[in-house]
């Protein structure tokens, strides 16, 4: 499976930015395609998931604030980010869970800056 991710950028305090990742299955065919950020000099924490019942998970610093969903044909999975804060930059990374076992693509990078 191959994954992309896409949309990052430069945007300031309190703006918006809508992350996309490509998926070259249907993301259905996964348990969970997961948005996670790697911050500079840290590791990769999970954002947020979607789940193949369309269940949503997002933790706590980004709950109410970004909404995960994924597109009619089921091939791109998206991640809307509003009200942004300086600790949302990094690097943004989409994965698909299968099996207990994760799948990663190339990231995109979010900086968050006035």
């Amino acid at each position: 499976v191959q994954l992309q991710a896409s949309g990052g950028g430069l945007v300031q305090p309190g703006g918006s930015l809508k992350l996309s990742c490509s998926i070259s299955r249907s993301s259905r065919d996964f348990e969970a395609i997961d948005w996670d950020r790697r911050v500079p000099g840290g590791s990769r924490a999970l954002v947020a998931r979607i789940s193949r019942d369309d269940s949503t998970l997002y933790v706590p610093s980004v709950k109410d604030r970004f909404i995960i969903s994924r597109d009619n044909t089921e091939t791109t999975v998206y991640l809307q980010m509003n009200s942004l804060k300086p600790e949302d930059t990094g690097v943004y990374y989409c994965s698909a869970l299968d099996g207990g076992q994760y799948f990663w693509g190339q990231g995109t990078q979010v900086t968050v800056s006035s």
